[in-house]
């Protein structure tokens, strides 16, 4: 490498007056690291990517599950704001953008089944004395939720958490019947657990200049822009890794899969200060890079031994533990079976099912039906059905130790009650099981303070990024944009982009777990 980056991040002249390009290591294949790296290139950078797994895309990923291919971590993104749908434009994917069906989801109570009210806002109904309300909250429950309209604005306006401010206005039932499960699907938290202000940006400030909180859900909702709600790929997400990758390699990009980074550390001189704002990289094959910048597109967890006895203080203090996800997908043939094939056809229970925490007998947190969510897949399927069962609460135990058989069961059990069809092992042509460990969520009480902290820690260590959705916070929408202010830092992004690309993060990023 014939030049160093000066300190200010930016593109150094060479000997000749001459600017020569950037040299990043991008560590890291998930779409952050995806994405950070074309950005680069597309500023004149010279990028590798290198990533630890065979596979790229994180977890954006794919398998085939009885002959049909499928997707095997996010199956949609967020559509507000447009900041993954301008993505898929610029890689050509723009013409195979895809609604889901409009079923809408439900919500399986100990007691029932129900449709998810939609002028709710993560649950919170806009109409706390609608008659639905009764049915599903019981009397007592649904007049506590009709206090709310009653109570002084002051009540709950100074609550930090979601869950707080819930319990104080409308009470225990609509939280714990409503909002919880809806929070556990798309951020993987407990209500408690997640900032207010961050999950539902607003909504506590309406207290003060709507009065309630019903009339603040439906202020947010009437303010909502078009199209905030979730989209998807014809043919699946993990297209956008394919396509990204096909234009990564076309730009010249270096991919490296199955490739393990070892240690990372400063450059300095034989009495230890250091010598410049580059870094030294060893790699697990006994390579070493010595790039001009690196960019660290991992999650904590993994970067931290990287860094051996000079871990970040912001990573090394009590950085919170991610929410392992399991996933199973099921492949069920009934079409012997007339009764259960018309009653799969007519989606019994929409796109699928959010569980409120405790119902015995089921031990899913969520249920979505691929193949009534998604035309494209029923086309692919050919008559058969397809679901997806997520198992993983915030602060609970998991699945990690049922074994697969035991699981599959479990599944199969699950997903009869929850579609409320009985289905048999011998029904199910295929099944697969994915293990995923969530990041975070920007939402969750105290993460925007610690990720300030790691920021400015990386900000005095020069030469060096971190990006992804352990910091970034979870949803495609964020990610993307967190990994283009990146570059932008870096100073080999692209110029001419506009800036609402770059700064529209979405506050309320959709989880792929959600039906």
């Amino acid at each position: 490498m014939t030049r160093r980056g000066g300190a200010d991040g930016g593109m150094d002249g060479g000997s000749d007056g001459a600017a020569s390009p950037l040299d990043v290591v991008v560590v890291g294949g998930g779409v952050a690291g995806l994405v950070v790296a074309r950005e680069l290139a597309l500023g004149g950078a010279t990028v590798r990517v290198i990533e630890a797994s065979d596979a790229l895309g994180g977890s954006v990923a794919t398998h085939t599950v009885a002959g049909i291919r499928l997707d095997s971590g996010a199956e949609s993104f967020a559509t507000r704001r447009g900041t993954v749908a301008a993505l898929l434009d610029e890689l050509g994917l723009g013409d195979d953008v895809v609604a889901p069906s409009p079923l809408g989801a439900w919500l399986q109570a100990p007691d029932r089944a129900f449709p998810l009210p939609r002028t709710a806002l993560l649950g919170i109904p806009s109409d706390p004395r609608d008659p639905e309300l009764r049915e599903l909250l019981g009397r007592r429950g649904a007049a506590r939720a009709a206090l709310d309209l009653v109570l002084p604005a002051a009540v709950g306006a100074s609550a930090s958490s979601l869950g707080d401010l819930v319990r104080l206005r409308m009470g225990s039932a609509v939280l714990d019947r409503l909002v919880a499960p809806i929070v556990a699907g798309v951020h993987s938290a407990s209500p408690d657990d997640v900032d207010a202000d961050a999950v539902a940006p607003g909504l506590r400030a309406g207290l003060k200049t709507e009065g309630s909180l019903a009339a603040s859900v439906a202020r947010l909702r009437e303010r909502a822009p078009a199209g905030s709600a979730v989209g998807g790929i014809r043919g699946g997400m993990h297209r956008l890794v394919e396509e990204l990758e096909r234009d990564l390699r076309e730009r010249g990009v270096a991919i490296e899969t199955g490739t393990r980074v070892s240690a990372l550390r400063r450059h300095r001189d034989r009495d230890g200060a250091v010598t410049g704002d580059d870094w030294h990289i060893d790699l697990a094959d006994g390579r070493a890079l010595d790039p001009d910048r690196v960019v660290l597109a991992i999650p904590p967890e993994a970067s931290a031994p990287l860094f051996g006895g000079m871990l970040p203080q912001s990573l090394s203090e009590a950085w919170p533990m991610s929410t392992p996800v399991e996933l199973m997908t099921l492949v069920i043939d009934v079409r012997a079976d007339a009764d259960a094939q018309d009653a799969l056809d007519r989606a019994p229970r929409g796109t699928g099912v959010l569980v409120t925490e405790g119902m015995g007998g089921v031990r899913a947190k969520a249920l979505t039906h691929v193949t009534a969510k998604w035309p494209w897949v029923a086309d692919r399927a050919d008559g058969r059905h397809v679901v997806r069962l997520s198992y993983g609460r915030a602060n609970e135990r998991g699945v990690a130790d049922v074994p697969d058989a035991d699981l599959l069961s479990t599944a199969i059990a699950d997903a009869s009650l929850l579609l409320g069809v009985p289905l048999r092992a011998d029904q199910v042509v295929g099944s697969a099981r994915t293990r995923w460990s969530t990041a975070v969520p920007f939402a969750a009480r105290g993460q925007k303070d610690r990720v300030a902290l790691v920021r400015a820690e990386v900000a005095e260590n020069p030469g060096i990024d971190v990006t992804g959705a352990w910091i970034a916070g979870t949803g495609l929408a964020s990610v993307i944009v967190d990994a283009r202010e990146t570059a932008v830092r870096i100073g080999g992004s692209r110029t001419d982009r506009p800036r609402s690309v770059y700064a529209e993060k979405d506050p309320s990023p959709r989880s792929s777990e959600k039906p």
